[in-house]
């Protein structure tokens, strides 16, 4: 009887079938310890009566929203001046005819580029009004030369064009008047400049945007565009639920279930978990009766709820490693969860990683059911959605493997051509700047003009550096002397070639503020932040050149009042400004001393942001995440201890160093100290505990791998702790971790340590790190 239903569906188009409701709320609870799973299984799938979704969806866009874009598309670009009424009609119009894909796929834009240049064809004069009938005539012609949002080239619209691309006014050809190629309205397929054509070279000129450090922008973690990961669509859907301190507990296993499907797709992309295809098996067996015990093995995931009558059996499980009630270790994945033991297990690699609850792993083993498992479960469901019973025997255990940047992405190719390919991630804004695959090919070009050195011999230093500094502990004396050591330092180069940006990074005090911690309450906390305002005021040139950040670490308010120094759920806000007014107040006195004085206007500004954050050069091109934990204690108290683990780090050096960084230290005599294992036991120790930890972060893709109970998260801000894709650069300021440098898969992870180097009196240390050549060092200074 379904096949009738089937041949049924398809008499209606698809453009006018209704949106898809909102299913409704399981109320059977769940029985997964971690994932929520329900009692009974779900299909979530429905591929025959799935709907397809319109090309175009109406929104009400508000004025306010579009006027940045008018504002550089009118102004900026075409030196017309646009009133409130015509800004209203034309947000109206863009929300119509667009929809939601009016800032992605940069249909606005285009609107609005063909809007400017139709009224200057008309005439209409520098004012733009929206009163009179001129502005209306132009979306009505350019109404009917649309089509699912974009602009089609026929007749009409070329006829109205003709003026733009090939005639002349008074004597002058108008696309060179206009300032703008004839190639903007080509082909409708080929969007070299979608959504950035503001880029263009006559622009920038007139902008004044070759300062690299206009291009920078700092992403709050409570800013940040919140990105699920759709398991039926396999991409990424943008939450649209305002977000909340105080969710649903339900929220609680949509932050587990967002990390598996995650990292399950991720592994299901690497080629060591893909079946050969049908062909490729044939031609190996015609060849010879060997070959398949020398093809390439494809690894087989399980989920746990099929373990069930297999007993004896070997599988691969990828889960969640967790404590049971009973207080046994346990796996839980998306169908259920098993008791885990590990007794005869081995690390891979060897001492290489850290394995703790509330990480997402690898486990490779056998199932042995229990003798007297007559209900085949513990939970008493069958062992479908509950608690498996028997145990899986695990021999191997190993994070899930990272995955490029690149990769992600579906870029191939150098840096410096940033060739685009198909497949991968490459159209999804991951950070509200704009996706790779629409403007990272022009983003590349523009860094390449203004991050390139100053002469042929100049490979460190410029404009182009961040310097990283940590634990900049306020209340104490000698960190203060220190940082006036390390700024008086940039402060003594020329003006122009001072770095980009200095990050700051707490804790701001030694001790928790306003808990009684010892570092006194709020009046004695701003009076710290007013001696650091005093600090900075002597170098007036930073402060009108550079842009400084300032993260917060567990011990600053207002958190620290009632976390006594504890962890605090991440992300947190940043210091309030309450406590930061002095600095803000120095900033804009510099700025006002450059302009008065020298006539020129200068920028300089102080960011107090969240932990973590992200910091964004170039859009896509870009992206260093910043975060303040001391995650390597906690990894030592809770990781586990594997009886089959040596102290032998030599496969994991050669396995870290194999991956090369994208752009070696030009600087030899420095990069060996950072890199490469060398004589000296402790720093090939230091060098082991550094590549043990960036391992680990990386291969789980998650700022906070830990347990609710040992590391809380906010978990309708857990989309903002995910490091996926891979960052270009990130700053792990781990104060229990030696200060290192160490690239992994392309990411390059950095660790200032404290500004105090400890163990040294009168040795401030701290990262400067290259954004030219996406390479950082560790740099000391006497004081």
């Amino acid at each position: 009887m379904s096949r009738p239903n089937q041949a049924e569906k398809p008499r209606a188009a698809s453009i006018f079938k209704p949106p898809p409701t909102p299913a409704p709320l399981n109320p059977i609870p769940s029985s997964s310890p971690a994932f929520g799973t329900p009692a009974y299984p779900i299909n979530p799938f429905n591929p025959a009566g799935a709907p397809v979704r319109a090309s175009i969806l109406p929104i009400l866009l508000p004025p306010a929203t579009l006027r940045p874009l008018a504002f550089r598309t009118f102004t900026k670009k075409h030196s017309l001046t646009l009133t409130s009424s015509a800004l209203q009609i034309l947000a109206t119009f863009i929300g119509r005819h667009c929809g939601t894909e009016w800032r992605e796929e940069g249909l606005a834009e285009r609107v609005l580029e063909e809007v400017a240049k139709s009224w200057k064809n008309r005439n209409g004069g520098v004012i733009v009004d929206g009163e009179g009938n001129d502005l209306k005539n132009i979306l009505k012609n350019l109404e009917g030369s649309m089509s699912g949002g974009r602009i089609v080239a026929n007749r009409e619209l070329s006829r109205q064009n003709s003026l733009v691309l090939g005639s002349s006014q008074n004597g002058e050809v108008s696309h060179t008047r206009l300032g703008i190629r004839p190639s903007v309205l080509g082909r409708e397929d080929s969007q070299p400049g979608l959504g950035m054509s503001v880029l263009d070279a006559e622009a920038e000129d007139e902008d004044g945007l070759r300062n690299p450090r206009k291009w920078l922008k700092v992403i709050d973690a409570f800013e940040q565009p919140r990105l699920i990961y759709n398991v039926a669509k396999k991409h990424f859907d943008r939450e649209t639920a305002n977000p909340s301190l105080l969710p649903p507990a339900s929220h609680k296993t949509h932050v587990f279930r967002n990390r598996y499907n995650l990292i399950h797709q991720r592994l299901l992309r690497n080629e060591s978990f893909q079946t050969p295809t049908f062909e490729a098996q044939k031609l190996s067996l015609k060849r010879s009766s060997t070959s398949l015990a020398t093809a390439q093995q494809s690894y087989k995931l399980t989920p746990i709820a099929n373990l069930l009558g297999r007993n004896g059996s070997s599988h691969m499980l990828l889960g969640l490693l967790t404590i049971s009630p009973t207080g046994t270790l346990a796996i839980n994945d998306l169908t259920g969860s098993i008791t885990l033991d590990l007794t005869h297990a081995k690390p891979i690699p060897e001492d290489g990683a850290w394995f703790a609850p509330g990480m997402i792993v690898l486990v490779d083993g056998t199932y042995e059911e229990e003798d007297n498992n007559a209900s085949g479960g513990l939970g008493g469901s069958g062992g479908v959605g509950g608690t498996i019973g028997g145990k899986f025997i695990g021999f191997f255990i190993g994070g899930p493997p990272c995955e490029r940047r690149k990769v992600t992405l579906g870029l191939t190719g150098s840096d410096d051509g940033g060739v685009t390919a198909g497949g991968g991630f490459g159209w999804v804004d991951f950070l509200g700047v704009g996706s790779e695959r629409a403007v990272g090919s022009k983003m590349r070009k523009l860094e390449q003009r203004l991050l390139r050195p100053g002469s042929v011999n100049e490979d460190w230093g410029g404009r182009g550096r961040m310097v990283v500094i940590g634990e900049v502990n306020l209340d104490q004396p000698r960190t203060l002397q220190a940082l006036k050591k390390v700024i008086g330092l940039y402060a003594a180069e020329p003006e122009e070639d001072t770095p980009m940006t200095f990050v700051l990074m707490g804790n701001f005090v030694q001790h928790a503020i306003m808990a009684r911690g010892g570092s006194g309450g709020s009046i004695e906390y701003k009076e710290y932040f007013d001696s650091l305002a005093s600090a900075l005021s002597e170098h007036p040139t930073l402060l009108q050149s550079a842009t400084f950040i300032f993260v917060p670490g567990d011990n600053d308010g207002w958190t620290s009042s009632f976390s006594a120094g504890a962890a605090t759920p991440l992300p947190r806000k940043g210091v309030p400004e309450i406590f930061t007014s002095r600095i803000k107040r120095a900033f804009a006195t510099a700025n006002a001393e450059a302009e008065k004085e020298r006539g020129k206007k200068t920028d300089g500004e102080a960011i107090w942001t969240s932990n973590p954050s992200r910091l964004s050069l170039f859009g896509p091109t870009h992206e260093i995440v910043l975060l303040r934990d001391s995650m390597s204690g906690r990894l030592r108290r809770t990781a586990i201890k594997f009886s089959s683990s040596k102290s032998n780090d030599e496969d994991e050096d050669v396995d870290m160093a194999s991956t090369p960084a994208p752009n070696p230290d030009p600087q030899p005599e420095q990069e060996p100290a950072e890199m490469e294992p060398t004589a000296d036991d402790t720093l090939s120790s230091d060098l082991h505990a550094a590549r043990k930890l960036v391992k680990t972060i990386l291969d789980q893709g998650y700022l906070s791998p830990f347990g609710m109970a040992t590391r809380p998260v906010l978990w309708d801000y857990a989309s903002s702790l995910q490091v996926y894709p891979l960052p270009t650069a990130m700053v792990l300021a781990d104060t229990e971790a030696p200060a290192f440098c160490v690239t992994y898969e392309g990411c390059h992870v950095m660790n200032p340590g404290s500004i105090v180097a400890p163990g040294r009196r009168g040795v401030a240390k701290w990262v400067e790190y290259d954004i030219r050549n996406k390479v950082g060092r560790v740099r000391e200074a006497l004081f």
